[in-house]
């Protein structure tokens, strides 16, 4: 640690565990927003890159706790359920990948958090738009398509996912679930690509493994808040985090560009 951070390394690793701990708790709750916290918080003490790394097993780990949280068999009938969703997201999110070098920064950071924002405002306001219960497949590959490019051209489909999700009025447990097992998809890919990066490394993989604990700690406590609120409660804490989600992309944003 003292090689990656310095002499201050036992401060900075007490508060980057506090925030792996906040993430976590955020994530048992609604089910997302992890790798938004962790980065947000994190990159306000040390490089990006650094930040980056650190909240790469944490996320994978809890990812894969929550998508197994009801055992293999319910995560692989969520799996089948929205298959042509995750197919046409993954199709999309490679087409949407080639513009990354075309578009600015802050050009993607407001494609997504505009609209994600805009959602969760409507919803809340008692205005949401509904998709139906059981979509049919243009529905359906329609909505994936669009969280895959979005997700393409910024490196985050999450909240337009957990939209989608919130639109269909899922169940709170299937809902999480759902959550867990596509995030855990992507957060596979995470790991391996930064890997290859070199983002996480001989030096950065021990900070990041470190912040595992905290994070599932927090995810426990999260969990049972989370099954201790009704529909309703979940519905609207999982809108506030995608409206303060959506507001913060902006903001990150307006300033990059």
């Amino acid at each position: 640690m003292e090689y990656v951070f310095g002499a201050d390394w036992p401060a900075i690793l007490a508060f980057a565990a506090s925030v792996a701990f906040i993430a976590g708790l955020v994530k048992g709750v609604v089910g997302f927003a992890m790798p938004m916290v962790m980065i947000s918080g994190l990159s306000s003490i040390m490089p990006p890159d650094i930040a980056l790394a650190g909240l790469i097993l944490p996320t994978l780990v809890t990812n894969l706790w929550q998508g197994l949280r009801q055992g293999p068999r319910a995560a692989l009938q969520s799996l089948r359920r929205f298959r042509l969703f995750l197919f046409c997201g993954l199709v999309f999110m490679i087409a949407g990948a080639q513009l990354v070098p075309i578009l600015s920064a802050g050009l993607m950071l407001l494609l997504l958090g505009i609209p994600v924002a805009l959602y969760g405002l409507t919803s809340l306001a008692g205005r949401p738009p509904r998709l139906p219960a059981h979509p049919g497949p243009k529905v359906e590959a329609g909505v994936g398509a669009v969280s895959g490019f979005l997700g393409g051209i910024s490196g985050i489909w999450g909240p337009t996912t957990v939209a989608m999700l919130t639109a269909l009025q899922t169940e709170k447990r299937e809902q999480m679930r759902v959550q867990g097992v596509i995030f855990g998809m992507g957060s596979l890919v995470l790991t391996a690509a930064h890997i290859g990066s070199g983002v996480l490394n001989v030096q950065t993989a021990p900070f990041s493994a470190v912040l595992i604990p905290p994070a599932l700690i927090g995810l426990t406590l999260g969990f049972w808040v989370q099954d201790r609120i009704d529909q309703a409660m979940f519905r609207k804490l999982t809108l506030a985090v995608l409206v303060l989600s959506g507001l913060n992309l902006v903001r990150r944003g307006l300033l990059a560009l």
